[in-house]
């Protein structure tokens, strides 16, 4: 039996009980910090890191049974590890850019010792004996980890309701789905509960739930950031990224996250530029594609207000703006490449399909029906599409347009299958393979977040993150809170 405690047997304990906090003596309310402000204040010794995860965890205690983001909850061991960094600060040894930094993790990326489920029955158990690489280096940058996030059974959805430990609620409001498949991830970052998290993302399993829950998802480049010691969904696709609260939080995580991986076929050996430097990059001479067709076709009506008004905004930044064509992907008949999902899960499947959900057991089964030669033909075809759209960002820097059609759907529609998910706006930028974010750009008239979508060329997270940050800096969306942190959940 591992001794870890579980989200639920944390939850049960009393939050009076569990924490007694002496708050340092600070402007506002810590866990309101961005990531980048908590770093500052742990540097300046106006609060400790044990102090901040007490926080956290209390703030966990009070509100995760209502939106069951973690799965596993390492209170204990967050703790230890927090108390260790301020020995270290102390001694002027925590030199790390997350030192002392209270974070979580989506429940697909491995961490040694404490299991990793990827909210599966047939992985209910199953404890890792290495990190991930992304994991290893957040552990090397001084992160704090507080536990394992919620998320879509094998990470295949993008709803948030086909895990094993039950669907993750909106902190916007409760009755709406989270978005996934890093459903727990987005929300967690959303309430509070940790000051980032990383996902993976090989459809929109970042940007999705970042934009339902008013946060910032990063997918970056393919190649961009060692999946290894992910569990795989679609080798072809996958990508890892962080999803934080602002445009700055994002990217000092993806400085810890990204480099070459020797390990791991697909992270090309690429100089890491200095993220945060980037957000300081001019964007006066940039030049926006805005991809109506397709992209803009049924949109919800209170989408398309925001994103017009968002793309409104920033041709006043930028030196051009012009409507673009984008290429997409046709797949062969019966050449679906969510075959790789089946790839990696046949041992398990085959041997015990009745521990998968009824969405995920669908898929698989048809993914069996998958014809060799046509996935060749539509992996020649994702090729192609990769070359394709560099001649798009020869004629413009940047591509602007919805996260999402819609905003958060329902719960009860989503897991009853009774909702018609329109279109993906996002699934287009794996199949290119380059960078794309998601950052918070309005709200619906019920009060659901609205996400706007920036995408570049191939590891031109740069330019993205520049434009997102000025953005960002012009406008308050990001400074909103959800209900639930206002007593009104």
């Amino acid at each position: 039996m591992e001794n870890r405690i579980t989200r639920r047997t944390w939850l049960g304990a009393s939050a009076a009980a569990a924490v007694q906090i002496d708050r340092a003596a600070t402007t506002s309310d810590p866990l309101a910090w961005s990531l980048r402000e908590a770093a500052a204040a742990l540097a300046k010794r106006q609060i400790s890191s044990e102090e901040l995860t007490k926080l956290c965890l209390a703030r966990i205690a009070a509100l995760d049974a209502q939106l069951n983001t973690f799965i596993t909850l390492d209170a204990d061991s967050a703790l230890v590890q927090a108390r260790t960094s301020d020995r270290q600060r102390a001694a002027e040894r925590a030199a790390g850019l997350l030192a002392g930094i209270p974070i979580a993790l989506k429940d697909n990326i491995d961490t040694a010792g404490v299991r990793t489920t990827a909210a599966a029955r047939v992985f209910q158990n199953r404890v890792p004996a290495e990190d991930a690489e992304v994991t290893r280096r957040l552990k090397a940058a001084g992160a704090i980890f507080l536990g394992k996030l919620n998320l879509d059974e094998m990470a295949f959805a993008g709803t948030g309701t086909t895990g094993c430990f039950g669907p993750a609620h909106n902190p916007w409001n409760l009755e709406h789905i989270t978005g996934g498949s890093s459903a727990g991830s987005a929300a967690a970052v959303s309430a509070g509960f940790c000051f980032g998290s990383i996902g993976s993302d090989d459809g929109g399993s970042v940007r999705i739930p970042a934009s339902h829950c008013g946060v910032v998802g990063f997918k970056t480049s393919y190649g961009r950031v060692s999946t290894r010691g992910v569990v795989p969904s679609a080798y072809s696709m996958d990508t890892i990224g962080p999803i934080a609260r602002t445009v700055e939080d994002a990217a000092l995580l993806l400085q810890v996250a990204a480099g070459h991986d020797p390990l791991d076929a697909i992270t090309r050996d690429e100089p890491v530029p200095d993220y945060s430097r980037a957000l300081q990059l001019p964007v006066s001479k940039l030049r926006i594609g805005v991809p109506r067709p397709y992209f803009f076709e049924q949109l919800h009506p209170d989408v398309a207000s925001a994103a017009e008004e968002a793309i409104r905004h920033l041709s006043g930044m930028v030196a051009e703006v012009r409507e673009i064509t984008l290429p997409r992907l046709h797949a062969a008949e019966n050449g679906d490449y969510d075959v790789e999902l089946y790839h990696y899960q046949k041992p398990f499947f085959d041997q015990s399909p009745d521990l998968y959900h009824s969405w995920s057991q669908r898929h698989l089964n048809a993914m069996k029906k998958v014809d060799t030669v046509a996935y060749i033909e539509t992996l020649k075809r994702i090729r192609e599409v990769r070359r394709d759209i560099r001649a798009v960002f020869e004629q413009v820097d940047l591509v602007v347009l919805p996260t999402m059609r819609e905003p958060a759907p329902l719960l009860s529609e989503t897991i009853q299958e009774t909702h018609r998910r329109p279109p993906s706006n996002t699934s287009v930028f794996n199949h290119f393979g380059t960078p794309a974010l998601a950052l918070p750009c309005g709200f619906s008239k019920d009060g659901l977040p609205i996400g706007l979508q920036i995408a570049g060329a191939a590891y031109h997270e740069p330019v993205v993150l520049s434009l997102a940050f000025a953005y960002q800096q012009s406008t308050d969306w990001h400074r909103r809170t959800p209900p639930i942190l206002r007593g009104k959940p």
